[in-house]
This record gives C-alpha cells, structure tokens and sequence, in this order.
C-alpha cells in the first residue's frame, strides 16, 4: 500500500475528504454563522479560531489517546453529547432572548454586549466545538484510516493529519466568517434587522442542540 512521509497514507484523498467535510453544514459552521450575521465579521472571525483551536485539542487527544478513553465509556459519552447539546440550546435561548444595545449605522460595526465580548464568543466557539463527541468520534473512525499500520511514530502521524485538518478547517472558518460578513453589509445592520437574525440564529442553535443531544452516537 502507498505511504507517504511519517507512515501518512493517501494525503490527497484525506485533503480532499477534510474539503468535503468542510463543506458539509453543522453546528461549528452554524456557529460562525450566526456570530457573524448577528455581530459582525470580527465576531465570525473570533468565532473561526476559538472553533479551530477546539479542534486542536481533540487533535492532541486524539494522538495521545484520551478520546478513545471517552469513546469507550458510554456514560462518558452520553454525558459530553448532553452537556454539547444543553450548552447550544443554552447558547440560543441567550439569543432569543437578547436586545439590542445600540442602534448601528451602516458604516459602524454594533458595539458588543458585555455578554458576547470577542473573548466570550472565542471561549463559547470552542467549547461548542469540544462538547461536540461527533468530532470526537471523527477523528478516531477518520484520521486512523490514514495512518499505516506500520507507522514507526503513530503519535506523530496523527499530529500531522491534525495540523493539515486543522490549516484546512481554519481556512474554510475565515472564508465563511467573510462571507457571512459581506452579506451582512449588503442586507444591512437596522435594529430590526440585528433582531430578526438574533431570533434566527438563536432558534436554529436550539434546533442544533436538540438534535445533539438526541442523536445516537
């Protein structure tokens, strides 16, 4: 079988599946999102890096081994796949139930609320990621399948899929940051307009997290 440098197998085919995987909609896309629709491009880009360091971590646990740990316990699991679910239906009823601060003018970004601070949406975009165990099973049914058996560091094979998934997935964040952004300048930023896609954002999150919490692994 093919191989390529430190035991990585077929590294176009994974590219090319992290790009389709990328391209499929889910709750970290969700996210980014409706930061940005809600916020601003600065809050979408905040929002692409607290996601992508998420992603980070499961990659370090991943290749340590900690996420198999979490996957075969299944009290464990439920437990993650609950808590995501609560902390997105959490993160939506917060939405619907937010007002607007100020009134912004087109040529002027909305001041952030003290609730939703850049650091707050970068520390709620990676736990929406981490509480997520279907990036967790990801990452161990997916990346292993790109590792050869014969690998002399395993360990370091899956550190190299990560960063490769992980320079991937940040790029596909920011360009979904900036287009949300665009968008956002052409409809425009009246307070109705901030209000109806806060109540949007906020009632598509809940639907995230319901169908989260209820999914089988």
């Amino acid at each position: 079988m093919p191989h390529f440098v430190s035991g990585i197998l077929h590294p176009g085919l994974f590219c090319l599946t992290v790009l389709m995987l990328n391209l499929t909609p889910g709750p970290d896309t969700a996210f980014i999102v409706g930061r940005t629709l809600a916020q601003g491009r600065r809050a979408g880009v905040v929002s692409a890096l607290g996601i992508s360091a998420g992603c980070c971590l499961h990659a370090l646990a991943s290749a340590v081994g900690l996420s198999a740990l979490l996957v075969a316990s299944a009290t464990a699991f439920v437990l993650v796949k609950l808590a995501g679910g609560a902390y997105l239906i959490y993160l939506g009823i917060n939405l619907l139930r937010a007002r607007q601060a100020n009134v912004p003018t087109a040529a002027v970004s909305p001041r952030l609320s003290p609730a939703r601070t850049l650091p707050t949406i970068f520390r709620q975009a990676m736990l929406t990621n981490l509480l997520n165990p279907k990036v967790v099973l990801f990452f161990l049914s997916f990346f292993p399948q790109f590792v050869s058996p014969t690998a002399a560091d395993k360990t370091g094979a899956f550190l190299a899929l990560g960063a490769v998934f992980l320079i991937m997935s940040t790029i596909w964040g920011l360009l979904t940051a900036n287009l949300a952004g665009a968008l956002r300048t052409r409809v425009g930023s009246s307070a109705a307009v901030q209000r109806w896609i806060e109540r949007t954002v906020g009632a598509a999150f809940i639907a995230l997290g319901i169908r989260l919490a209820w999914a089988r692994a």
